[in-house]
């Protein structure tokens, strides 16, 4: 029995991904770097903004300038650029109602997690907010859910974990957790089964469905 639900922010419950990808491409261009396609920045997301800007940019030290550039833009348009998913409100409305416990973990920084939380009006369900600054290993480490499962003194065996990122899956299969990928994942689908998530989740809602039922794979 499903008595938690763990959710990753970015690409998950709250629609950031033309946010983040035009602020990597704006932080590039900034820094006179070679730009890089969206097809080059998103098998990335979902890992540190240090670890993804690392990447883009062959630099090792990211922490100055660059890493100012995209957090400007990233703040400046941020309202403009974010979008809600669909049935994501009513679906932890429902969750609230039979009293299972939900939480965030996430790679972002505390304050831009509140920012899109309070945005839609999400942040009044979560019971522990775990982000990069909570944790010395970032995903797919099992700490950052292991840290949210302590916070709330849940059972791992009876929590569920939902995001749109391999990494998402790897922390939660590696804390002992049931991991559930989102079909609206800008990685596809097929990406997110290589790493074998108990379920794939195609409308908010189905979480409902696993929660009624019980953990029995899909």
């Amino acid at each position: 029995m499903i008595e938690c639900v763990l959710f990753d922010l970015d690409g998950t419950i709250v629609d950031t991904n033309e946010l983040i990808i035009s602020s990597f491409m704006y932080a590039l261009k900034d820094n006179g770097l070679a730009p890089l396609t969206r097809e080059e920045i998103i098998p990335h997301m979902g890992t540190t903004l240090q670890q993804q800007m690392r990447v883009f940019s062959g630099l090792e030290d990211v922490s100055g300038a660059l890493e100012k550039s995209y957090r400007s833009y990233n703040y400046e348009h941020h309202d403009e650029l974010v979008r809600p998913f669909p049935q994501v409100n009513e679906t932890m409305e429902e969750l609230l109602r039979r009293g299972i416990k939900m939480g965030i973990v996430t790679t972002k920084i505390r304050p831009t997690t509140i920012k899109s939380l309070e945005m839609f009006d999400l942040l009044k369900y979560m019971d522990t907010i775990v982000t990069v600054n909570d944790v010395t290993e970032p995903k797919p480490h099992p700490e950052p859910v292991l840290t949210a499962v302590n916070n709330l003194g849940v059972d791992p065996r009876k929590t569920l974990m939902v995001g749109d990122s391999t990494v998402d899956i790897q922390s939660a299969k590696a804390a002992g957790v049931y991991a559930a990928g989102v079909s609206w994942s800008l990685k596809g689908e097929e990406t997110l089964r290589k790493y074998d998530p108990d379920y794939i989740i195609h409308n908010m809602k189905d979480i409902i469905e696993i929660v009624e039922r019980g953990t029995s794979e899909s």
